[in-house]
Parts: structure tokens; C-alpha cells; sequence
């Protein structure tokens, strides 16, 4: 039988992982941790106070959160960019991970 589509992606990217990260499937919340992905989405906040750009890194184990507070725009993020990023780890009321401004590496 053919696998999913979300499992062959998952599967990929989990070959492309750096063995020098943390995978996201098994993060804690308050972890200082160097998790590495894709990203799936890349979207402006502009709702409240402060805009935001909001970025979900998958790495095939899981998903968390990035946001970067009081930015409008970070060059070079977009869907399906690869990188590197450093954080402590929060977990939000309804049981979702984020790091709010993470140190990042963009990676080819």
C-alpha cells in the first residue's frame, strides 16, 4: 500500500534532521531546546498591541510554534524554508508549544 502524503513529508523530514536538535515530539514546556524543521505556515499578527510573524516548524515527530514579538516582516521566512531554532520552550492554554523570539538559522 502507498503511504499518506503527510507520512512520505514527515518521513523526509525527519531524514533531514541535525542530530544536534531536539525533536519536537518530545518537548516540555520551560526546556531550553534547538529544534530544527520545515516550516508549514508563515503568517502576520496584526490583531492587539503588537504585530507578530507566526511560523509552525514541523520536524515529523511534531509541532511547535515560533513567534517573533513587534515584527512585521523577517526576510527569508516562508513555507517550506528549512532552519534551525533556539528557545525556551512555553506551552500555550489550550496545550500548543511555542518559543517566543527564537535565535534562528535559516538552512538551504
Amino acid at each position: 500500500m502507498a503511504a499518506p502524503s503527510q507520512e512520505l513529508f514527515a518521513d523526509e523530514i525527519r531524514r533531514e534532521s541535525d542530530p544536534d536538535t531536539t525533536p519536537i515530539g518530545t518537548l516540555e514546556p520551560r526546556q531550553l531546546a534547538v529544534v530544527a524543521g520545515r516550516l508549514r505556515t508563515v503568517v502576520l499578527r496584526t490583531d492587539g498591541r503588537s504585530p507578530s510573524v507566526e511560523a509552525e516548524l514541523f520536524d515529523g515527530t511534531g509541532q511547535v510554534a515560533l513567534v517573533w514579538m513587534g515584527r512585521r516582516r523577517i526576510v527569508g521566512l516562508e513555507a517550506g524554508t528549512r532552519l534551525v531554532a533556539r528557545g525556551r520552550v512555553a506551552q500555550l492554554g489550550d496545550g500548543r508549544l511555542v518559543v517566543y523570539n527564537p535565535t534562528y538559522e535559516l538552512r538551504p
